[in-house]
């Protein structure tokens, strides 16, 4: 139980807890009817092909056991790949393949995995064991995304992504994910990653958190985790602004992937996000949030302006380091 000094020292700091973010932001601003358009990754996928948002590109779709007869040809092409329910959440489910080994799967943990480990895996996800609500579902296979050598430095075994909360178009705070040996090379801060926050207006990472505690260097690699400044972080920003008009949830979480090729890529959203993003930027979400809705106030009926003043508004609003 939370004592009375704590809960006012948490509101003087403007903390959004869970109840404040149901009530006010979630429900507020999220139709109901919206939801499938982010809790399934294909529609996802699909929708943000449509407007021109660079996302992983899709191998193929898995949606009966006799799809998965089909799957050694579906990959055949292409020496590693994901596996992903596409009902799933917080990284369950996932199963990634870096390479191969005498016709066999080697994971990018380095675990080798036969044919039919595989395919009973996906027929795991066919049935819902990983989906919300343990309904039937799909399984997507797609594109592995290969790290930038700066996250590579940082990060143990699996791909960083940026987590960032959009209010209405405008981009609230930013947190890096790093997986972690704990984590098993997954971007999940339920599971051990790091969150490492992120300055809006410059792009430079702030401090860690691991486990809710601050943390000045990754526990597997020593590098520090503040001070990093990461590449295209405008694009990253109205990339994630965009994904508003994308799906009418004005209360959004999107996940972000650099790849080495193709640069930002749109990994998933998320009408619900969690809240460990105010401890990564030791910053609460009340204040920002308030701001951008009496910016919204003021402006009246006047239509939103397009995404890179948004995100020049919160860059303005919300700076730590400024030029």
């Amino acid at each position: 139980m939370i004592g009375w000094r704590t809960r006012k020292a948490l509101r003087k700091r403007g903390v959004m807890g869970i109840n404040r973010r149901n009530g006010d932001y979630v429900l507020r601003y999220n139709p109901r009817s919206q939801y499938p358009l982010v809790d399934d990754k294909i529609r996802t996928k699909e929708l943000a092909k449509r407007a021109g948002i660079v996302v992983p590109p899709l191998y193929g779709i898995i949606e009966s056991e006799h799809d998965i007869r089909d799957f050694a040809d579906l990959v055949e092409p292409h020496q590693d790949f994901v596996i992903k329910p596409s009902q799933g959440a917080g990284g369950d489910g996932i199963l990634v393949v870096g390479d191969r080994f005498e016709g066999y799967y080697r994971t990018t943990s380095g675990r080798i995995i036969n044919p039919e480990e595989v395919d009973f895996h996906l027929s795991g996800i066919l049935s819902g064991v990983y989906s919300l609500g343990g309904h039937r579902d799909r399984a997507l296979v797609e594109y592995r995304v290969r790290s930038t050598p700066l996250f590579d430095r940082i990060s143990f075994e699996g791909v960083p992504d940026l987590r960032i909360i959009v209010l209405r178009g405008y981009p609230v705070a930013a947190m890096l994910r790093l997986p972690t040996r704990q984590s098993q090379g997954k971007a999940n801060l339920h599971q051990g990653a790091i969150g490492v926050g992120v300055d809006l207006a410059s792009g430079i990472t702030v401090g860690g958190t691991w486990h809710n505690h601050k943390i000045d260097r990754h526990p597997d690699t020593g590098h520090a985790v503040s001070g990093l400044s990461i590449p295209d972080w405008n694009t990253c920003l109205e990339l994630a602004s965009r994904c508003y008009d994308l799906t009418g949830l004005g209360y959004l979480g999107v996940d972000l992937v650099m790849d080495a090729e193709h640069g930002p890529m749109m990994l998933e959203l998320n009408a619900r996000p969690g809240l460990n993003i105010q401890i990564a930027n030791d910053d609460g979400l009340i204040r920002r949030c308030e701001l951008i809705e009496q910016h919204l106030e003021e402006r009246g009926d006047h239509p939103l302006p397009e995404e890179w003043e948004r995100v020049k508004f919160c860059q303005r609003s919300f700076a730590v380091y400024l030029d």
